[in-house]
This record gives C-alpha cells, sequence and structure tokens, in this order.
C-alpha cells in the first residue's frame, strides 16, 4: 500500500489573504484596452435607478466574469465579490437578480444596447490588434470568416421555451455564430440567438436574422469581405441570396438531392482532383470535383425563385475508414459530400475551397468552448431572462477571445488555448498582495509553469 503523497499535511485553521483568481488581472486590462467597462456602463445608463449603488453596467460585467472564470449561475458572482482587490465591488446577488430582471422586462431594448455595446469594444480591440491574417479591407487574406451553427441547450425542469428536440431530448435550440481566428487564434463569438427546442436547424429567417445581427458586431470597415460558412442545415435558397444580395461569400453544406447524386454519376473520373489536408498535402484517398456543370439547369439559372447567380457545387469524395457504415448516398464505395459557394479568383482551387470549407469544423470548437463558457445551463425560468444570459454568455466568451488576442501574438500556443485550459493555466492561479513602497502589487507562486505567460501578456496589455 502506497502511503500519503504529501506526508504530514493538514488544514490549518488560519487563513492568509490570497487571491484565488490571479490571472484575471489579464482580464481586467483587456476590459480596460477595449473600453468595455464604459462602454456597457453608458449603454445600460437607462436601467440604473437614481438611488442605486451599483452602476448596471459593472453588475453586468462582473456577472460576465464570474462566467468568465468558470461559472454557470447567478451565485458564482460570489467568487468575484470574494476578491475586491482584484475585481472591486461588487453586488450582491439579490442585486444583479434585480437587474437581470429589469432588463428582461424591456429585452429587446436590453439585448440591443449589450450587443452594441460589445461590437464597440469588439472594434477597439481589432484597432488595437486585428486577429485576423492578411490585410483589412481586402479579400485576399484578410476575409472575415463567420461560422453559423444551431446547438442544443438541455434542460432538466420546466422553464418557458423548453420543449422537445430533434434529437428526442428536452430543452432549447439556440442559433450561434463565431468569428474564426483561423489557425493561429481562437474566435470572437457573434450572436447567440436563443430559440425553442422545436425550432428547426434549417430555418432560413433564423439563418438570416443571425447573419445580420453578427454583421452589425463586426467593425464597420469589416463587414464587406465577409465569408458565411454553414453545414447543410444553412443551405436554402433564401439564405444564399440573402448573402448574394448583401454583395459577401459563402460556403455552404450542399444536401445529397437527387441533382446531386445524378451529377456525381455524370461527371467522367478524369474531373476528380487530389484533396488536401490542412497542411497543404495530398490527402490519401480523398479527391474533389466540381459538379457545377452537371448539376440540372436549375441550379444553374439564378432566377428569383431558385438558387442566386454564379453558385458552384463542389463535391469531395473519400473511401470511408474501416469499420464505417456505409450509406445510401454512397456512390462506388465512395462517400461523397458537398458544399455551395460563389467564390472565384486565383488561388482559389478546388482543392483550396473543400480545404477552406473542412474547416468549418472550428465552429464546433467553439460552441464546446461556449458551453463550458456558460450555455450548457440556462439558470432561469423565464425566456427573457435567458435571452439575457445568452448575452452574458457571449460577453464571457469575448473577454477571455479578446484577452487572449491582446495578450500573446500568433505564434504562442496560449492564443489558441480554450476556455478550460486558459482557466486551469493562467486564470485561477493563485497570488498575494503585498505593500510595498505606498504600491500594491501581486505576487505569484514561485514554481508556476506558466508564469511567463502571464508576465508576457501582462507586459504586453500594459502597453496598450
Amino acid at each position: 500500500m502506497k502511503g500519503n503523497r504529501v506526508p504530514n499535511l493538514v488544514l490549518d485553521s488560519v487563513r492568509e489573504s490570497l487571491i484565488s483568481s490571479s490571472g484575471a488581472l489579464l482580464v481586467n486590462e483587456a476590459v480596460r484596452v477595449a473600453g468595455l467597462d464604459r462602454r456597457l456602463s453608458r449603454a445600460l445608463s437607462p436601467w440604473r435607478s437614481t438611488r442605486a449603488q451599483h452602476d448596471p453596467g459593472k453588475v453586468l460585467l462582473d456577472l460576465a466574469t464570474a462566467v468568465a472564470l468558470g461559472g454557470d449561475c447567478l451565485a458564482d458572482i460570489a467568487a468575484v465579490r470574494a476578491q475586491p482587490t482584484i475585481f472591486g465591488s461588487v453586488a450582491s446577488g439579490p442585486t444583479v437578480s434585480r437587474l437581470l430582471t429589469a432588463l428582461a422586462g424591456e429585452v429587446d431594448a436590453a439585448v440591443a444596447a449589450i450587443r452594441h455595446a460589445r461590437a464597440d469594444a469588439r472594434a477597439a480591440v481589432w484597432a488595437r490588434r486585428r486577429p485576423l491574417a492578411g490585410r483589412p479591407g481586402s479579400r485576399t487574406g484578410g476575409q472575415v470568416i463567420v461560422d453559423i451553427d444551431a446547438t442544443l441547450v438541455g434542460a432538466h425542469s420546466d422553464k418557458e421555451g423548453a420543449e422537445p428536440t430533434y434529437k428526442r431530448g428536452y430543452g432549447f435550440h439556440p442559433m450561434c455564430s463565431t468569428i474564426d481566428h483561423g489557425a493561429h487564434g481562437t474566435g470572437d463569438t457573434g450572436v447567440i440567438n436563443l430559440r425553442p427546442g422545436r425550432a428547426s436547424a434549417w430555418d432560413s429567417a433564423d439563418h438570416i436574422t443571425c447573419l445580420d445581427d453578427t454583421l452589425a458586431q463586426l467593425p464597420e470597415h469589416e463587414r464587406g469581405q465577409v465569408l458565411v460558412r454553414t453545414d447543410t442545415g444553412g443551405c436554402s435558397k433564401a439564405f444564399l441570396r440573402h448573402i448574394t444580395d448583401l454583395g459577401l461569400e459563402y460556403s455552404i453544406g450542399f444536401g445529397g438531392s437527387d441533382a446531386v447524386k445524378a451529377a456525381v454519376e455524370a461527371i467522367p473520373d478524369q474531373a476528380w482532383r487530389a484533396a488536401l489536408d490542412s497542411n497543404g498535402e495530398p490527402r490519401d484517398g480523398a479527391q474533389v470535383a466540381e459538379l457545377t456543370a452537371w448539376m440540372p439547369p436549375t441550379t444553374r439559372t439564378g432566377t428569383s425563385d431558385d438558387w442566386p447567380p454564379r453558385m458552384r457545387v463542389i463535391a469531395r469524395r473519400e473511401r470511408p475508414h474501416p469499420g464505417a457504415q456505409l450509406r445510401l448516398t454512397d456512390h462506388n464505395g465512395w462517400r461523397i459530400t458537398c458544399f455551395a459557394t460563389n467564390t472565384k479568383g486565383p488561388g482559389w482551387t478546388l482543392a483550396a475551397l473543400e480545404v477552406r470549407h473542412r474547416q468549418r469544423a472550428r465552429c464546433e470548437d467553439r460552441i464546446r468552448g461556449l458551453k463550458d463558457t456558460g450555455l450548457r445551463n440556462l439558470p432561469f425560468a423565464g425566456y427573457a431572462q435567458n435571452r439575457i444570459w445568452m448575452e452574458v454568455v457571449a460577453l464571457a466568451a469575448d473577454l477571455l477571445a479578446w484577452t487572449q488576442t491582446l495578450a500573446f501574438d500568433e505564434t504562442e500556443p496560449a492564443r489558441r488555448w480554450e476556455p478550460k485550459r486558459l482557466r486551469f493555466r493562467i486564470l485561477a492561479v493563485a497570488g498575494r498582495i503585498i505593500h510595498t513602497g505606498r504600491r500594491r502589487r501581486l505576487r505569484l507562486p514561485r514554481d508556476w509553469p506558466w508564469n511567463h505567460l502571464i508576465d508576457i501578456g501582462w507586459a504586453t496589455l500594459r502597453t496598450a
């Protein structure tokens, strides 16, 4: 039998003056650079009563900070309240609850105000350090990629709007959008639009609303160079025509219809080209081809009741991995997947377009991060209150993404860490505040493995 790994260690009843979330000092600095505190204060000023001691913007920011640190309900703001030397004076639980009730009473106006403040803060962050590759204002390398996807959020009690879902669960079906930072970063959160559990993943009106709301979140000079990516749930004529009318590009999953099957059967073998992996190397056993010329004329005319003009349909075929269950849409042993795009131009080969579309999988990573940042559980019984909670989740996720963007350059792996890892290694480190030379200083553990990242992030943020 092995002995105690830490022999003779017992809990001492004497308490020390320690900070349990010292790394959140970087989050505070990101808030300062973005001006998020001032912007929220102005946006939510209509909801501040004349005798209120706590500013509504500060209350909402403190709640978002608690969620960013790992909280998933209103009561978790107590962890922020217990550290006033880092976060200042924090409102009590009843005060926070009253504010959310007041915001829910005018939910449309409150959501618009919060999103306006968040959009202005994003513009300030991007002006300080643009998280995307390439030159802003140009399509070449500077494209802003917006990923849209719906996800399921379970409910374990009777809540307004909770309904049976298509996967035979019970809960909600919000539509989310994220802004991809590419291979060297994480991603901003666009919007999270709450929907009842029965809402369809194919609803074109919800996709259009989500896209329009997301464009409003982008800096104005970035909105003309957007690429919209979705899975087949976004493949509707109305949505694609809306994107086209806005002058934007798209890369949308295209369902395996009879027209696609006929085109795959008609296309000659020499039309298939080698597919590439994410590193730009040939992918063994995978090929791509353009089906547009073999599709029925209704997919090419671009009439008012049909698909948009200049739409291209590109297919990818790959041998299913050993043990994979074959599908009815498989053709001669090949697994066929398709997507539609309107992108043309130098450098955009079929293989490059297919790799770009396949990178839509990053959206799944971003949604997983959102569920680790308050989206996994909707804490209120009322639908309007849970809409406000969606805005808190989006704020919290952006706090983390902006901290990574502003604190670390693109060569630093910490810029790509998901929320769980960022919290565990940086945000949750304990420290001690000492008073010396008429100043307060935060001291971190001597042997903490990621001290250098905190030092780098602090120095970078303080130069802003």
